[in-house]
């Protein structure tokens, strides 16, 4: 169950109700920029409505509150001019590291000119093997967002860990939580704690609740601001790197208000995949994909084989554009649109 309080509410009135959860024995929480307590094992709504102060009572039976379509009607995330969710599509792009300014600025300035609003690019890489490529850290932030500023683009990037918070929320613009560190729910807890949007992709062993759950720590922590990235899951199958779940498109639509995008490049782990699961994805309901570009994917420093080029990225643009104008959704991509024109 949620329980909104007035503006208006006093602390008497948020004593009154905490008293009561603790009088018997409910686990609640109470956020205190939106004067929300959120009480996951009651739904008694009788036994509160005579308290004073409270604006509206939503009664939830799921594990999670906040991520529950029952809790707000559609999200949709607003990061300067592009707008994530709710109808609106927008796509991200970029390296998977940023490995020196060359490099990122050809990718900006590629972006720049294809009307898109948001570049991707790793700083700090997190690499299965020690002996990868591991990322350029600060170095790499700065050069990104150098980049990124240069061509009036929104900074979308990885952050590893949580004493890593303050220095990647001072350059990025969205953060994104990779698959690795959806569970580790102290750093959730702590990215709550900013006025940033973070992307939260699933665990690539994840079961649906339990994403949902690890949104709902950033949300209970007062940051509503999620864009869920599904970016495949772990098969008993090594002919694709991961495998792309479809499915849990529309069902998060069913289940949630948060917006969801698609990541294809780590979901096929081959770039000839990328744009038909990009194609499929949009078609069956996505607000967005992340996709990893490469001025010269065969020269790329990690995750060459699955990066696009400029030329394929380019079909996969053209493509795009066909679906989303068949499904009639709204999307960052209209001055491509009037490129394509020219």
């Amino acid at each position: 169950m949620i329980v909104i309080l007035h503006k208006s509410s006093t602390d008497t009135d948020k004593h009154a109700l905490a008293l009561f959860f603790q009088e018997n024995n409910l686990a609640y929480k109470y956020i205190d920029a939106t004067k929300t307590f959120v009480v996951p094992k009651f739904q008694q709504e009788d036994k509160i409505k005579v308290f004073k102060g409270i604006e509206k009572i939503i009664p939830i039976d799921t594990p999670y509150q906040l991520a529950s379509k029952l809790y707000k009607t559609n999200t949709v995330v607003e990061v300067n001019s592009s707008k994530i969710g709710d109808n609106n599509f927008t796509m991200i792009a970029g390296p998977c590291s940023v490995e020196n300014e060359d490099q990122i600025f050809q990718v900006a300035e590629f972006l720049h000119n294809k009307g898109i609003k948001n570049i991707r690019g790793g700083a700090y890489k997190p690499r299965t093997s020690p002996y990868s490529f591991r990322g350029l850290e600060k170095t790499g932030l700065q050069l990104l967002h150098k980049a990124a500023k240069a061509y009036n683009l929104n900074v979308v990037t990885e952050v590893l860990d949580t004493s890593l918070i303050d220095e990647v929320a001072a350059y990025a613009d969205i953060i994104q939580v990779g698959s690795r560190n959806m569970h580790n729910f102290y750093m959730l807890n702590e990215l709550g704690k900013i006025n940033k949007p973070i992307i939260l992709k699933r665990g690539f062993q994840a079961k649906v609740v339990e994403w949902l759950l690890a949104a709902e720590y950033i949300m209970s922590g007062g940051n509503e601001k999620i864009i869920l990235c599904e970016r495949g899951i772990r098969s008993f199958d090594p002919s694709s790197r991961n495998i792309l779940d479809i499915n849990v498109i529309p069902l998060i639509k069913e289940l949630s208000h948060l917006p969801i995008i698609v990541d294809p490049s780590h979901a096929t782990g081959i770039a000839k995949y990328v744009t038909p699961a990009s194609l499929a994805a949009i078609a069956i309901g996505a607000d967005g994909l992340l996709i990893e570009l490469h001025p010269t994917p065969a020269k790329a420093l990690s995750d060459g084989d699955q990066a696009l080029s400029f030329e394929e990225f380019d079909e996969l643009l053209k493509q795009t554009q066909t679906i989303l104008s068949a499904i009639n959704k709204k999307s960052d991509l209209e001055t491509f649109t009037f490129k394509l024109s020219r």
